[in-house]
């Protein structure tokens, strides 16, 4: 039982000022007369597909299938829920079946580690003891060109054509393929033109770096009366660094072409397809692919709501990362439509995973 595991803290909290400065998690109980808004249908389908990744095997992605490191839930359990969930997707906004069901832990953050990186992040800095930073992102959509041009110069890459036959695991043992040789300034400056990298779509500088940001890109290709989804597919193995603005990053990725909003996936063929509200990003080699996370918050109106999702993506920005997720929030055209549409969506939320009860 979830509520006979040792409750585990990373570091020693005698080192610290504060109480649990560093991440902790316990059993605890939400507030059940929070509204729900559980879309169970949507819910199900990022449940399933991430199931089915799972049941590929510990062997085949070790960095993500596990039961986590920071507070174990044994694999069977995850994967109990993920198909629990899909049995019973009507009944999700009861909270009396939730109560009836499921065993929550609530998670605290590593305040101590959002600290480090809090200069001119204020809400690094105001981090609330008791809750995770939720922030947020989107599938960008564009229109994009197929040969550069004054307005959209910049190329979405595919991979090398070096690459096109070799599995991930092939190719990183190869280190001088052109994917490793560039950063993202160099390839911005025109370092791939004459190499043989074949080029998705053209775009402006704001658009690529939403498609490299927010990990999908879906484009109106000019001229061509059809729509392209762009995923990425394999980076240049340079860490994202978070005390550096997204535009002076030197990580980059190559992109593919896929058939739907693609989250994590160890090889661009079995990425999981992911539903926009019931998806979060975070810290998959910690926490472990597949935990079911109920968000509560309170909105501007007062009243306080419940979401469910499915942790089923990851990004740089997660390495080592205990008081952060992401929430995939839907399709949007740009920043601005975006950021407008998700306002009433709150910075800091009570988070707690959601286990089947034995």
């Amino acid at each position: 039982m979830l509520n006979q595991l040792k409750i585990i803290f990373l570091g020693t909290l005698l080192c610290c000022s504060e109480p649990y400065a560093r991440p902790h998690f316990e059993t605890a109980t939400p507030d059940f007369g929070a509204q729900s808004r559980i879309n169970g249908v949507s819910l199900c389908t990022t449940a399933k597909n991430t199931l089915d990744y799972i049941n590929k095997g510990e062997e085949y992605d070790p960095f993500v299938i596990h039961a986590g490191t920071v507070y174990p839930i044994p694999l069977s359990r995850v994967k109990a829920t993920l198909k629990f969930i899909c049995q019973h997707q009507d009944q999700l906004n009861d909270p009396v079946f939730l109560k009836q069901h499921f065993d929550f832990i609530r998670w605290s953050p590593d305040i101590q580690l959002a600290h480090k990186f809090s200069k001119d992040k204020p809400l690094l800095k105001n981090m609330p003891k008791n809750q995770i930073l939720m922030t947020k992102y989107y599938v960008h959509s564009a229109t994009a060109s197929k040969l550069p041009n004054s307005n959209r110069p910049y190329a979405i890459y595919a991979l090398p054509e070096e690459e096109k036959n070799l599995t991930i695991e092939q190719a990183n043992v190869i280190p001088n393929l052109i994917r490793f040789q560039y950063g993202k300034q160099a390839i911005l400056a025109g370092a791939l033109k004459n190499k043989p990298v074949p080029a998705l779509a053209f775009v402006s500088r704001e658009d690529l770096e939403s498609a490299l940001m927010q990990g999908t890109i879906v484009v109106n290709m000019e001229s061509e009366n059809r729509v392209k989804i762009l995923n990425v597919n394999r980076n240049n193995n340079i860490q994202y660094n978070r005390l550096k603005h997204p535009f002076d990053q030197e990580r980059y990725w190559y992109f593919k072409e896929v058939d739907g909003i693609k989250g994590y996936g160890k090889d661009s063929e079995y990425k999981i397809t992911v539903n926009p509200e019931v998806t979060f990003a975070g810290d998959l080699a910690q926490l472990g692919l597949g935990k079911v996370l109920m968000i509560q918050y309170p909105e501007k109106s007062g009243h306080h709501v419940t979401q469910i999702g499915v942790l089923a993506d990851t990004g740089g920005a997660f390495e080592n990362n205990l008081y952060q997720v992401d929430y995939l929030a839907g399709l949007y055209h740009g920043k601005v439509d975006f950021t407008h549409s998700t306002q009433h969506l709150p910075d800091y939320v009570t988070a707690y995973f959601m286990v089947l009860k034995t």
